[in-house]
């Protein structure tokens, strides 16, 4: 007779070859492009970042060296990709953040106070 605290078999089905849907994210200062794709289980960045080379609407964009990141955080192109991740390429700085800052808070000074 089996003992009651015995280890139950799990009731989880094994599922295979279901395909991971994720999004590719590129902001431009008038526009963004945001294209989903549905890649293999086990595909990286890379893998996706192939077949959005082939989407013309990423024609101008530097797929290759350009950073990446999932969600806002820094990721590698080896990272497995996850059901519902989303890929996000970032764009260079066109100006260093503490330098405008400093350019706003000087033209903020040298307007003249109105009373």
């Amino acid at each position: 007779m089996p003992s009651w605290r015995g280890r139950k078999r799990s009731t989880a089905s094994v599922i295979c070859n279901i395909e991971v849907n994720v999004e590719i994210v590129y902001a431009q200062a008038q526009c963004s492009i945001a294209k989903s794709l549905q890649i293999q289980p086990g595909a990286t960045i890379a893998d996706a970042l192939r077949l959005a080379a082939v989407d013309q609407d990423f024609l101008g964009v530097d797929l290759t060296n350009s950073p990446l990141g999932i969600f806002g955080k820094v990721a590698g192109r080896d990272q497995v990709l996850k059901d519902g991740d989303r890929i996000e390429i970032y764009r260079p700085l066109t100006e260093e953040p503490k330098l405008a800052r400093r350019k706003r808070a000087s033209r903020k000074a040298s307007k003249p106070v109105r009373a």
